[in-house]
């Protein structure tokens, strides 16, 4: 039988959450191949204008154990910097994943810094396990969070 499973991530950055989560979040698609050559090869947009209901694809470099996937946007809240989207083809499913979400929110911190805060549930396809994977998946995910951080930080004018 298959199991859900989940796992948590908090990232702290001394960028605001309105501006990281544009770039990080909403605008990821267009940066990733810019910011994280080594990894996304190319991403695009594939069904609507952004908002609930569309879906993106991302294009992998081969240092991924999957060449693309492609992910919808389920929940939206700009203003509250959250959102939740769900891994819908390639990515693990089929082969291992019967299932993904993942929630995000950033928060307002002290300094006028933020608090991204992950939520991923994942249902595993029947007999098969994940170890090093979590590992992995919060890795990229901070990955993701700090190279766009790093470009705001560097770019002070970007996404205000």
């Amino acid at each position: 039988m298959a199991s859900t499973n989940s796992w948590n991530l908090e990232i702290a950055s001394p960028v605001a959450a309105q501006r990281l989560f544009r770039a990080a979040v909403m605008d990821w698609h267009t940066l990733a191949p810019k910011l994280a050559s080594h990894i996304v090869a190319s991403a695009h947009p594939v069904e609507g204008e952004g908002g609930v209901g569309s879906v993106r694809q991302f294009n992998f470099t081969s240092d991924m154990p999957f060449g693309f996937m492609k992910e919808r946007l389920e929940f939206l809240d700009v203003d509250k910097c959250e959102c939740k989207s769900t891994l819908v083809e390639g990515g693990g499913i089929g082969v291992a994943i019967e299932t993904a979400t993942s929630h995000i929110k950033l928060e307002p911190a002290a300094g006028g810094g933020s608090v991204v805060k992950v939520d991923s549930t994942y249902k595993l396809l029947p007999g098969v396990e994940v170890k090093h994977e979590i590992v992995k998946a919060k890795e990229s995910v901070t990955a993701i969070f700090k190279a766009a951080e790093a470009f705001l930080v560097a770019n002070p004018d970007a996404y205000n």
